[in-house]
């Protein structure tokens, strides 16, 4: 019973530490109400922040990558329960977040700046629709699963884990990814577009649509036929005129996993 409890808390640190993360980084991107943001004068030369803010990025994608592939679960769970094993990633996320959060450095210079209030508004609107979005997904395909709460407090209550039910709930039915448009909007709408901010924006979308390769390329092999032909009718990111998945099973995703 000790050993489930452990589980159980690990899973409650690391879904803390992700609600702490994700908080964080809507006022990072957004540039209020947190000590470090996206934007800002530059400190250091363009070459040094480039270096640093690249080496920050490319770590968060390749704990990302890795430790979303099939071999690594099968080797962490070799020493973490598998319970633990979503939480344990979720903890890795959050932590290589804070710490990009934390060593970011802005680079200073403007690409574009609107001017119009109605104009920047709107823009702050599809920001906070783009952040919105990623919250309501992770309800539409179980939350607490996504998270690892749902696999600790199973282990914890002693009951056999069972994935989720292959469903395309709500937005899923129009476009495969509608979390990581969620991102884009989110990294992408802000009325004053720095060169640091540019940067981010590029890579991680970038590393958003390798993911996506790498991500389908499993649920194929994990669901089949069922996910090939939900491929083949569903566009991946941009809905389609015509373009609809049958409400028949279809698979859960993952955020940037």
């Amino acid at each position: 019973m000790t050993k489930r409890w452990v589980v159980f808390l690990f899973g409650c640190v690391a879904y803390a530490l992700f609600l702490v993360s994700f908080l964080y980084a809507v006022g990072f991107v957004g540039g209020f109400g947190v000590p470090t943001a996206l934007d800002g004068p530059a400190a250091e030369g363009v070459a040094t922040a480039l270096a640093v803010d690249g080496l920050l990025l490319a770590l968060f994608a390749l704990q990302h990558s890795i430790m979303a592939r099939p071999w690594f679960k099968a080797l962490a769970t070799r020493v973490v329960p598998s319970a633990a094993e979503r939480s344990l990633y979720v903890l890795a996320s959050s932590v290589a977040l804070l710490l990009l959060f934390w060593q970011w450095r802005p680079i200073g210079g403007t690409v574009w700046a609107l001017e119009s209030p109605a104009a920047r508004a709107a823009m702050h609107l599809v920001f906070a629709a783009g952040w919105a979005t990623v919250l309501v997904t992770t309800f539409l395909i179980n939350h607490f699963d996504l998270f690892g709460l749902r696999q600790v407090w199973l282990f914890l209550k002693g009951r056999a884990y069972t994935p989720l039910r292959f469903t395309t709930p709500g937005p899923y039915r129009h476009v495969r990814h509608p979390l990581y448009v969620g991102w884009l909007l989110a990294f992408w709408a802000t009325p004053t577009m720095t060169a640091a901010h540019l940067f981010f924006a590029a890579m991680t979308t970038a590393y958003i649509l390798i993911a996506i390769r790498f991500e389908e390329r499993d649920l194929e092999d994990l669901h089949g036929a069922p996910y090939a032909e939900y491929r083949r009718r569903v566009p991946m990111l941009v809905p389609r005129p015509g373009a609809k998945a049958p409400p028949v099973p279809a698979p859960p995703h993952a955020a940037l996993r």
